[in-house]
């Protein structure tokens, strides 16, 4: 596990079938404890977390996010928040839906963009510093230090795929986060704001 930014930190799983690497994201927030899209955890970094106190929450942004999120579940002993309008295509047990705009816990805001691949993807926007935007399947990061769609055939419209990403650029961000690839940790508004563009 690497720290990222200030109370984040990453581990990967190297995905063979993508070719690509699945993040997940911890999060300490004051007295919250956050996984985010978690993928395979190591049981010795499952162990340093316990070490460190109890895990508050899950926090997932698509349907394809699930991952390991009832694995994570169990092993900490926490509760699992899903985006509303993907929890009816969702195998996990979950303790609670979330909407755009919602105040998550560890003061996270969820930002639903229409559009994507599933009508629940949604971003997640934290304050802090310069900002920091969370992605799930919204943006890729790859090759390293860009970002990019995902293939034209997982969309309905590529165009109103693009276009509902728009949303992001309301919000002021410094790094953007990724669930598969790598992260970008500076500079990251102007490279969505470049993809957009084009």
């Amino acid at each position: 596990m690497k720290q990222l930014l200030p109370n984040i930190y990453q581990w990967s799983w190297f995905s063979q079938e993508k070719q690509i690497d699945f993040n997940g994201l911890f999060l300490t927030i004051g007295e919250h404890r956050i996984l985010i899209d978690p993928p395979p955890l190591p049981q010795e970094e499952a162990m340093r977390m316990k070490q460190g106190g109890p895990v508050d929450y899950v926090l997932i942004t698509n349907r394809d996010h699930e991952r390991e999120a009832e694995t994570c579940r169990k092993t900490f002993n926490c509760r699992l928040y899903v985006p509303e309008a993907d929890a009816p295509q969702m195998t996990i047990k979950l303790d609670k839906t979330y909407r755009d705009g919602e105040l998550l816990p560890g003061g996270i805001w969820a930002v639903q963009l229409p559009h994507q691949k599933s009508a629940g993807e949604t971003a997640l926007f934290l304050p802090q510093g310069k900002g920091v935007l969370i992605v799930g399947d919204a943006l890729i990061g790859a090759p390293p230090g860009s970002l990019r769609l995902l293939p034209a055939e997982k969309y309905a419209d590529t165009k109103e795929a693009k276009e509902g990403l728009r949303r992001l650029l309301k919000y002021h961000f410094d790094a953007i986060l990724v669930g598969d690839g790598a992260s970008i940790l500076t500079g990251a508004r102007a490279i969505v704001e470049q993809l957009l563009q084009g």
